[in-house]
């Protein structure tokens, strides 16, 4: 299971946890990180704050949508990523969503793996 996040994200919190729950199924997260470079941010700022979870989109799993509102920290006034699940709108993605969405693709890949 892989992970490509950027600068905002609880990542890195919740890849200890997915390794304890995980452990027993045999299956082993790992957390791949991906800094987008100032010149690249301008010009798709909409790809900050990505996370992939088995090769799908954080928002695949979470059936979600992708917003986007003006960050003055990190992003100096740019647009940038937010999610969106119903009427709830995360600049920073929780951890416990996290947690969710990979939780989701562990499941579909041993549901997978027992059809075979």
């Amino acid at each position: 299971m892989n992970a490509v996040a950027a600068h905002k994200t609880p990542s890195f919190k919740a890849v200890p946890k997915l390794q304890e729950a995980l452990r027993p199924l045999g299956i082993e997260p790992i957390l791949e990180t991906r800094e987008i470079e100032p010149d690249a941010f301008k010009g798709m700022p909409s790809e900050s704050n990505r996370i992939w979870i088995g090769g799908r989109s954080l928002e695949e799993w979470l059936n979600a949508s992708v917003g986007k509102s003006t960050c003055y920290s990190a992003c100096g006034g740019a647009e940038c990523r937010t999610l969106e699940i119903g009427k709830e709108t995360f600049e920073t993605i929780p951890e416990q969503l996290i947690l969710k969405a990979a939780l989701l693709a562990a499941a579909s890949r041993l549901t997978s793996a027992s059809a075979v």
